[in-house]
């Protein structure tokens, strides 16, 4: 079992900054991507993607929503994933969700409870 807690999340002005945190840990040798996801007011229980990075590697994705935005990089020593957000707008808010993806999985298998982002306008 892989647990993921997600912190850094607040109020912040359009504008400005917040840096997430995505502390794992459990069987972390397990991983193979670690990926930020996010679930918007009023969007029911859809989750959209806003990046990845491979796990012990440089290898990163991003929506095209956050790209040139968001950061995410990878403290592999503390097992820990970070999303360092940028120049944030009113619709980047939402509950921000780490998941973990296992080697040769095709989806996602674990979540965090997610850490709530609210820009205001």
């Amino acid at each position: 079992q892989v647990q993921l807690v997600e912190s850094g999340g607040g109020l912040v002005q359009a504008g400005g900054s917040l840096r997430l945190s995505c502390a794992a840990s459990g069987r972390t040798f397990d991983i193979y991507h670690i990926g930020w996801f996010r679930q918007a007011p009023g969007k029911g229980k859809e989750r959209e993607f806003v990046s990845a990075i491979r796990w012990s590697g440089s290898s990163t994705t991003y929506a095209a929503s956050v790209k040139d935005r968001f950061t995410i990089s990878e403290d592999s020593a503390e097992n820990t994933v970070y999303l360092q957000m940028n120049s944030l707008k009113p619709e980047d808010t939402a509950l921000y969700y780490c998941a973990a993806k296992q080697v040769l999985s095709n989806g996602w298998d674990y979540w965090g409870q997610g850490t709530q982002v609210t820009v205001s306008s």
